[in-house]
């Protein structure tokens, strides 16, 4: 893009005042010679001389069309370069997440007296779902509707940590109900479709960030499926459901990676909403992880 040639210079009407001689013209001979003693007025010499019209020289300076490439190159790569600082920082965020989940998965599956009170009191583990799922819910609410928590540091990996924790809880608690070798099956098979998806939502030259409000009426669908599936017993329901939900969260982990990275229509998430972007893949990985082992558990039995 070359940018228009910058003018400098007086106007075009500009008129240089001549140099004053006495008060008359300089391109005519003075009235009286030997000065005006008398005060008297001089005759008319006729009509006075008007100089042209002086213009002043312009000079244009043209910017050379390199430098101009060259300034939108700089910019280019540095946008790049934020962005690919901000994947590696989401993805940092995300390992640290999933690590913590699984030591509580496993904490919780082959630690014997915490699996045999979970198993036990059922009682008082509902209490404490609830109240974990309020405190969850609260937390999402906060950092969904003030952005200000989500991004100054440290209070938003603060937040970000309670969540993670209070999430991997409920997620161990779960992993209990089955047995280690269904969750070790089910992690496999978690760890293979995100990786796979992840890898085609880096790839693909289709665009799933117009798909929003696609895939919030499908979770819609899929949340009165999971309420018509807690009245009944049926185990072909059961599956389908369960794939219908990791298919829905799949599409989900595409929209959500390619939000990261930037769509090519524009629609990215701020590299100031690291936090937001790790917790919304974070959410994806994991009820990817719980719809499969649903899905194991009813085909074992």
């Amino acid at each position: 893009m070359r940018r228009p040639p910058v003018i400098i210079g007086y106007p075009a009407n500009y008129v240089h005042p001549p140099p004053s001689q006495g008060g008359y013209n300089p391109g005519y001979p003075p009235a009286f010679p030997g000065g005006n003693p008398s005060g008297q007025v001089p005759p008319n010499l006729g009509t006075p001389y008007i100089p042209p019209l002086q213009q002043a020289p312009v000079y244009i300076i043209n910017i050379a069309e390199d430098q101009t490439e060259d300034e939108f190159k700089r910019f280019d790569f540095s946008e790049k370069s934020v962005r690919r600082g901000f994947i590696r920082k989401v993805y940092g965020i995300l390992m640290l997440q999933l690590l913590v989940t699984v030591g509580l998965i496993c904490l919780f599956l082959y630690y014997c007296p915490l699996k045999k009170f979970v198993s036990y009191n059922s009682d008082i583990v509902m209490k404490v779902f609830l109240m974990i799922i309020v405190a969850i819910i609260m937390l999402l609410i906060a950092m969904s509707c003030f952005p200000t928590l989500r991004r100054r540091a440290p209070i938003n990996y603060i937040l970000l940590f309670l969540t993670t924790a209070l999430l991997g809880i409920i997620v161990a608690s779960a992993a209990t109900l089955f047995d280690s070798e269904e969750v070790l099956i089910a992690a496999g098979i978690t760890t293979v479709v995100c990786f796979a998806v992840t890898v085609f939502a880096f790839q693909t030259k289709w665009e799933f960030t117009v798909c929003n409000g696609i895939l919030f009426v499908f979770l819609i669908v899929l949340l009165q499926f999971g309420i018509v599936i807690a009245c009944t017993n049926f185990e072909t329901l059961n599956v389908a459901y369960a794939s219908l939900g990791a298919l829905i969260y799949s599409v989900y982990l595409v929209f959500d990676t390619q939000m990261m990275i930037g769509g090519k229509l524009g629609y990215k998430i701020s590299p100031e909403e690291y936090v937001f972007a790790a917790l919304n893949l974070y959410l994806d990985v994991i009820n990817i992880f719980l719809y499969i082992l649903r899905i194991i558990s009813c085909s074992g039995s």
